[in-house]
């Protein structure tokens, strides 16, 4: 089903659909983190994607209870933009020697993955709100924050310590 398939019919329809978008990227990130844990020099990086691939596993639990809560099977939809941001993430790493260049692109891409993520979230949000279901609504801010004070931390390492060293 295409993002604009007629099969999508209603706002429902479109809010399970994206759901189900969101569902597929949390899973295809939780695969991903891994490697770019092990690619990541500076130790608060490290830790830094460490603590969002926990993160992640409970983003998939949370989606996992909106599905429950809305009355809909848990499963994923191809998103090819996820699919796109990842493979450029690898390919972009794949190919810097510089650590300290290494790490700068690490950030770069992870917050790539995080403004779709918060974008994804804050129109499911939005689309819950308006279909009733502040129930739904309130898991999915759950991730949202999450996300949101992940890009922030990001944005203060790269800011105050990652790009610098990369500059040099």
């Amino acid at each position: 089903m295409g993002f604009f398939s007629k099969d999508i019919k209603s706002l429902d329809d479109l809010f399970v659909h994206t759901l189900r978008d969101i569902y597929y990227a949390e899973q295809q990130i939780e695969k991903a983190l891994p490697k770019m844990i092990e690619k990541a020099t500076d130790p608060q990086l490290k830790a830094g994607f460490q603590e969002h691939l926990t993160q992640t596993k409970g983003h998939i639990a949370r989606v996992e209870k909106v599905f429950e809560m809305h009355g809909v099977k848990a499963k994923g939809v191809d998103c090819p933009a996820i699919d796109g941001i990842l493979k450029e993430a690898d390919e972009v790493s794949g190919d810097i020697a510089d650590k300290q260049v290494l790490d700068a692109a690490l950030i770069a891409s992870a917050q790539a993955v995080e403004h779709y993520e918060m974008t994804r979230y804050g129109t499911l949000i939005a689309w819950a709100k308006q279909l009733g279901r502040s129930d739904c609504a309130s898991v999915l801010m759950e991730n949202l924050k999450e996300e949101e004070a992940t890009d922030k931390k990001l944005s203060q390492l790269a800011e105050s310590k990652v790009n610098l060293k990369a500059a040099e």
